[in-house]
């Protein structure tokens, strides 16, 4: 973290001597606001991964609490049953006995109200376990049917990426071999563009057949006014060293991700506030830079469609 705050002083430093004031503040204020935004999104994400991985160990903490209860209700049961049992023999015998001998008859009688006591003693703690395994099945049933709201909602919302995932698949098979592909992974879809498809070397001018598969990707969000859209620029680790406007390749990734922005503010059906347009320059690789292949695969644009969670926080917040 020490390293990153290092590097992003002296490229701010690098920066303010390349443009105006006014460019620095409105660019320092964007990253500010994009920082904030990816920190409360992975902060939302943790909390409801944590919510739901707390509320199935609650299930199985009362699942163990509720098995014991049966068992404990279960001995209590047995011990009734043999108190009872002992003391209708005694009662017969009591019976057999009364004729023969007064000394008998008080034996049995103190006997017997001893094992009455017994047995009403274990009746109310009978009741009592009864009571209590009552209370933990009811608290058992209303945290498994919270964990399934959780698991429902979290389904409905994967199925309804899926179906996102597989309509955009279909509005870019024209693309297919150009340097685009569509993932789905951890809940979110994924559309990666390499450069190729959009700009020319150095260059954040979106080209005719990129602009083309950009509007296309937008005709897809604006059925979809529910998904969260992150544009990412991406470079590979070679220097700038084009236009003099530029400070280096995070300026340029950044560049491209809000020229990808623009194109798709164009769609009327598409909600800016759903926006959001990042650039990473180099530091967030998928292939190795060693080869030209890999640095290819690097220059990319990613747009990371996220569903938006104010189903799950609202179940989360009424439990």
């Amino acid at each position: 973290m020490i390293k990153k705050s290092t590097f992003l002083v002296l490229v701010l430093v690098v920066f303010t001597s390349c443009v105006s004031p006014k460019v620095y503040k409105d660019l320092e204020a964007k990253y500010a606001d994009l920082k904030s935004e990816n920190r409360k999104l992975s902060l939302d994400n943790e909390a409801l991964l944590s919510a739901k991985t707390a509320a199935e160990n609650e299930l199985k903490q009362i699942q163990s609490a509720y098995d014991e209860a049966v068992t404990q209700r279960d001995k209590l049961q047995a011990d009734y049953n043999a108190s009872k049992a002992n003391y209708d023999n005694l009662k017969a015998s009591y019976n057999a006995l009364e004729e023969n001998s007064s000394a008998s008859i008080a034996a049995n009688s103190k006997k017997n109200r001893e094992l009455l006591a017994q047995l009403e003693a274990k009746e109310q703690a009978l009741a009592a376990e009864n009571a209590r395994l009552e209370k933990l099945k009811k608290e058992l049933e209303d945290r498994s049917n919270r964990v399934a709201e959780l698991e429902n909602v979290i389904a409905s919302k994967d199925a309804a990426m899926t179906a996102l995932k597989n309509a955009i698949s279909r509005a870019l098979t024209d693309f297919e071999g150009k340097g685009l592909t569509v993932e789905q992974r951890d809940g979110k879809v994924y559309v990666s563009m390499e450069n190729k498809l959009l700009f020319n070397s150095g260059s954040w001018a979106v080209g005719s057949e990129g602009r083309r598969a950009v509007q296309q990707l937008g005709n897809v969000l604006g059925d979809n006014p529910d998904i969260a859209v992150l544009i990412e620029g991406h470079t590979d680790n070679v220097p700038y060293q084009g236009n003099a406007q530029l400070s280096g390749n995070w300026d340029l990734s950044t560049k491209r991700a809000t020229a990808i922005v623009n194109i798709l503010r164009e769609n009327v059906s598409i909600n800016p506030e759903n926006l959001t347009a990042a650039g990473r320059g180099e530091y967030a690789p998928v292939a190795s830079n060693e080869t030209a292949e890999g640095k290819a695969k690097n220059r990319r644009i990613e747009v990371i469609l996220t569903p938006k969670l104010d189903e799950l926080s609202k179940l989360l917040n009424d439990n």
